[in-house]
Formats: structure tokens, C-alpha cells, sequence
């Protein structure tokens, strides 16, 4: 299985800049998820490692292979890049049957006989879709219609499997099982897949490392929890994670070697747990939910706004003067509007972020001033 190098690639639509300098190392066996808004350029990113799009600039390597280089003119097509593509709408022929879907590529390809009959065998015990050889895709449900899918594409052993939202079509149970399916299917065929999604959960999930982009930028490259417990800036630290990071934002002034930050009335203390590269004068303070910890002997006060228990876990907004913070609470427990309770937020889980560039600063432990 190859390595995939994109280097400076851009793609431009007119004006309009899809991608803009683009670098991203793909390894051997990663599965790597493309992640983010609609209109940030994942797509595309997609299309062009596949060939589907040409890049205005840059150059990409499958396999220490040049497929594109736009200086030196060269532009592999798809069909000679030795890469499989999954499509949202799965695009099964409706008058084939299963097993004449999977064989059809390989027909095309020349392969012998035998050897088609034992890699559908093979394709189709992997995904358990067996018993559907002879059936047609109207037949299936959306998951099996999916399996077959895969199956498809993975028959003629492509060096890369491309994954643009795959689950989208999929109602929610069904999607949590596929995702199952998935991360099994990626260990079980030893393949690098490149896997397009908005949904962070499903990032979350399948991934070796997340690509996360904003307006054709790249924002963060990193394993998953990583990126939710150190995201590089303000727009991952949003975008990753349910319910979101509290953000305080406003002015701050130190105070010896804390860091006094005032929002909506209220003051907060930040202490680093190591030094900040700079401070500047007006910063945000983020805190995941699950790090703000509700406890009968907390230190600080507050209201509770809303309780939203589901099972699992409870979601709880919190009235601090004029500040509102949400904080999850695991269990099936419940909490009275208008209630007071006390709360604490756990030690060096806080982080500060720069207001201006939105950059990460450090991390450290928040606390109400008095």
C-alpha cells in the first residue's frame, strides 16, 4: 500500500479558491478522514488525489508515483492512478445482480473466470453479503446495498479506497453500525483509505489522523484525540465536539503569574501550566463540557438553566451572572430548573486561545475570581 504526498495544491474555480496550498502526508495503511464544513474544499481535496479534478497548482505522489505535477505538465488519469472510489449514492447497476456488480470491473479488467468467481467469494464472506449473490440492488436494504458497494470497489485491489460521505444516505442506527463494518473492513483488507465527512462523530470514530479544513485551508492535521484535547485554534476547538467547547471571551491583564480575564460582568483567573508564548489583550477561554464538574462541596455557584437528560448522560446549561456554560454530567441524573448548585472545573483542562489569530496559547486551570 502507498504513501500519498500532496504538495502546494490548489484549486481555483475562477476566483473562487477551493483549496489553497494545500500540504498533507498520507501514509501507508491510515485512514484518514477529511473533515469539515460544507464548501471547505474536502471534496475536492478528494477528487483531485483520485484524478476526477485537476489541481491549478501543486503536485501529488501515490506510491513515490508523480500523478499530478503542474510545472512539469504530467496528469495521471483515474483509471491508470490504481485507486477505488466509493460514492455517496453507492451507483449500483439496478439491472445487475449482486454478484454481477461486484464481477463487472474485473470483467472489464480481463480477468479469468476463476479467478473472478473466487474474489466475489472472497469479497462477499468478508462483508457478509453471501447469501445476496443473486439479488438485485432494489432488493436490498441501504447497508447491504452499501456492502455491496465496497465490495465493487475493493474488487480489483486498488492501492487506495476514496470515501466521499458514504453514510449520508443512512439512517442513524444503521450508520453506527457501518461504522463498525468500516473500521473493521480497513483492518481486515491492510488498505489506506481517504474518507470525506462533516460529521465530526464519524471523524472521531474511524480515523488514524483528521485533516480538518476551513475555506480551502488546512486547520489541523492530527490523531483524533488529539485534536479534541489540543486543537490548534479556535475553529477546531468549535467544530470538534458535542455539545461544544464553553468559550469566555473578552479583555485580560495579569496578575503576578495568573491571567485575569473579564466576559459579561464576570471575572475568571487562568493559570498556566507552562509558559504562554506571548498574552495578548484579549484572549478565550475554552473548556469542554465534560470538564466542568457539578459536586455537592464545589467552589463556585450557579444556576441551572435547562437539564436535559437522555440515558447515558445528562446535558446541563448553567446561569453564572450573565454567563452561560454547559456541562455533561454521566448517568441518568436530573436537575430541577432554576436550581443552585455547585460546580468546579477541573484542574488544567482549560485553554486559552489568542482572540486575534484564534491560535491555541496553552493550557491550564480556570477559576471564578472572587
Amino acid at each position: 500500500m502507498p504513501d500519498i504526498q500532496l504538495t502546494q495544491v490548489t484549486k481555483r474555480f475562477g476566483k473562487f479558491v477551493a483549496v489553497d496550498q494545500l500540504n498533507l502526508d498520507i501514509k501507508n495503511n491510515e485512514f484518514i478522514t477529511l473533515l469539515g464544513p460544507s464548501g471547505c474544499g474536502k471534496t475536492t481535496t478528494l477528487r483531485m488525489i483520485a484524478g476526477l479534478e485537476t489541481p491549478t497548482e501543486g503536485r501529488i505522489t501515490i506510491d513515490e508515483q508523480v500523478v499530478f505535477d503542474a510545472d512539469l505538465g504530467i496528469n495521471v488519469p483515474p483509471n491508470k492512478r490504481d485507486v477505488g472510489f466509493l460514492f455517496q449514492n453507492y451507483a449500483l447497476w439496478p439491472h445487475m445482480t449482486v454478484s454481477q456488480n461486484i464481477s463487472f470491473g474485473l470483467e472489464n479488467l480481463k480477468w479469468k473466470r476463476q479467478e473472478i468467481a473466487a474474489r466475489v467469494q472472497e469479497l462477499t464472506a468478508m462483508l457478509k453479503i453471501g447469501e445476496f449473490l443473486d439479488r438485485y440492488p432494489s432488493e436490498l436494504s441501504g447497508g447491504q446495498q452499501q456492502r455491496v458497494a465496497i465490495a465493487r470497489t475493493l474488487a480489483p485491489r486498488p492501492k487506495v479506497l476514496f470515501m466521499d460521505e458514504p453514510l449520508s444516505n443512512l439512517d442513524a442506527k444503521l450508520r453506527t453500525e457501518m461504522r463498525t463494518e468500516l473500521k473493521r473492513l480497513h483492518k481486515d483488507t491492510d488498505s489506506t483509505f481517504v474518507y470525506v465527512t462533516h460529521d465530526q462523530l464519524e471523524a472521531m470514530t474511524l480515523s488514524t489522523r483528521i485533516c480538518i479544513m476551513e475555506a480551502g485551508r488546512l486547520m489541523q492535521y492530527a490523531p483524533p484525540l488529539a485534536m479534541y484535547n489540543a486543537p490548534a485554534n479556535l475553529f477546531v476547538a468549535d467544530f470538534m465536539g458535542n455539545p461544544t467547547m464553553n468559550f469566555l471571551t473578552g479583555q485580560i491583564r495579569e496578575d503576578g503569574g495568573s491571567i485575569l480575564l473579564s466576559s459579561q460582568g464576570q471575572e475568571f483567573c487562568f493559570e498556566p501550566a507552562a509558559p504562554l508564548p506571548h498574552v495578548p489583550e484579549a484572549a478565550v477561554i475554552g473548556i469542554r463540557p465534560e470538564h466542568i464538574l457539578l459536586a455537592e462541596e464545589g467552589p463556585h455557584q450557579a444556576l441551572v438553566y435547562s437539564s436535559l437528560p437522555s440515558g447515558l448522560e445528562t446535558t446541563i446549561r448553567l446561569r453564572l451572572g450573565q454567563v452561560m456554560l454547559t456541562s455533561v454530567v454521566f448517568g441518568g441524573v436530573d436537575y430541577a430548573l432554576d436550581s443552585q448548585v455547585a460546580f468546579q472545573f477541573a484542574p488544567e483542562q482549560a485553554l486559552l486561545f489568542d482572540q486575534a489569530s484564534g491560535e491555541a496559547l496553552g493550557r491550564g486551570t480556570v477559576g471564578v475570581f472572587q
